[in-house]
């Protein structure tokens, strides 16, 4: 029986607005923040909490579109966590469950227990350990790949590509003896080339960024969430964002 994220590709018309997924990165101190990846724990609680006013709930992408298989899930979100830093057990985790909410968590099995070194400017900021990623995963967060080291796979050649793609997800899922159906482009950066190394390797969906003429399961538009975005930006974020995407096509 194929499952709720391949029915939903299969799916051969739209059957509402392009899902609204937002982008998080670390949860902690940002005073010194150049990339803008972080937000304190304060203005993640806040942001929650305006979820949760305007009836909307924070769901993992995996189930947000088995949601949306069903002709479901207008009032869900999707909440995203880049890169896998382990100030998520410490600091988003609580959060979620205090907000009723779920995630999906994108990890580098490659730089496990490592940092994020990738950041020229900015802090170190160390990222989970396996355990780490265990821990989160058997708190009921979605884990996904984010390729194995953080490079741009546009820029990579086919060996690199296939060892970000299908070598990653085959480590998380002996790590967690479980399905991997989610992956994350670093860097948002996509191409029809990476697209397709992702789609054969296996994965049910892939967020980007911004995926310009892509569209489709493995190219899911996500929106910035940053320290700055108190209620009216967020109302604003969540409002132009299905206004300016386009439908995705199988959703």
């Amino acid at each position: 029986m194929p499952s709720s994220i391949e029915s939903a590709e299969k799916v051969g018309h739209l059957t509402g607005p392009v899902p609204w997924v937002a982008m998080y990165h670390s949860v902690g101190d940002c005073s010194d923040d150049p990339y803008r990846v972080t937000v304190t724990p304060e203005r993640l609680a806040g942001q929650l909490s305006w979820l949760r006013r305007h009836g909307l709930r924070g769901v993992s992408v995996g189930e947000l579109l088995a949601a949306r298989a069903r002709g479901d899930g207008r009032r869900l979100v999707g909440l995203t966590f880049d890169d896998g830093y382990a100030d998520f057990l410490d600091h988003a985790l609580p959060l979620l469950d205090r907000w009723g909410c779920g995630a999906t968590l994108f990890v580098l099995p490659g730089r496990l227990g490592s940092d994020n070194r990738w950041d020229s400017l900015g802090p170190r900021k160390p990222l989970l350990t396996v355990d780490g990623v265990r821990r989160a995963a058997k708190a009921g967060v979605e884990i996904g790949s984010h390729g194995l080291t953080h490079v741009d796979l546009t820029k990579a050649d086919t060996e690199t590509l296939r060892s970000e793609t299908a070598d990653s997800r085959a480590v998380l899922e002996s790590l967690l003896q479980a399905p991997v159906e989610g992956f994350c482009y670093p860097y948002g950066a996509v191409d029809h080339r990476v697209v397709d190394a992702v789609r054969d390797a296996g994965y049910g969906y892939a967020c980007a960024i911004d995926p310009g003429d892509l569209n489709g399961v493995h190219t899911l538009p996500r929106v910035h969430v940053g320290q700055n975005d108190r209620a009216l930006r967020l109302f604003l974020k969540y409002r132009l964002h299905r206004l300016r995407r386009r439908p995705v096509k199988g959703l």
